[in-house]
């Protein structure tokens, strides 16, 4: 069964920055586009970031631009978010998946930034 498992998330000041990681146990994504997604409270989750199989590509929606980025490792098997000068807008519960959503929802990691 494929888990998701993301961390790295924690509480930091406007402007600070955190590294998120995510590791799919169970089988390989390498050949999968990989995302991340948030959710704030009261908000449906949401698309924050996107990686190509080979990483050749990234998107990011327009609120992080400049500020956050997405990375992978195929050897390791890991997706990362690196994300700059963050901002109280930026709380959330953090998830990862494949592009589309296909794979059951991890417990995702809290991000929360303080002002």
């Amino acid at each position: 069964q494929v888990q998701l498992e993301e961390s790295g998330g924690g509480l930091v000041q406007t402007g600070g920055s955190l590294r998120l990681s995510c590791a799919p146990s169970g089988r390989t994504f390498n050949n999968y586009a990989m995302a991340w997604f948030r959710q704030a409270p009261g908000k449906e989750r949401e698309f924050v970031a996107a990686i190509s199989y080979n990483a050749d590509s990234t998107k990011y929606v327009e609120s992080v631009k400049g500020r956050f980025t997405i990375s992978r490792d195929n050897t390791k098997k890991t997706v990362d978010l690196q994300m700059n000068n963050l901002k109280p807008e930026d709380t959330a519960v953090y998830y990862c998946n494949t592009r589309t959503p296909v794979l059951t929802w991890g417990q995702g990691t809290q991000v929360t930034v303080s002002s």
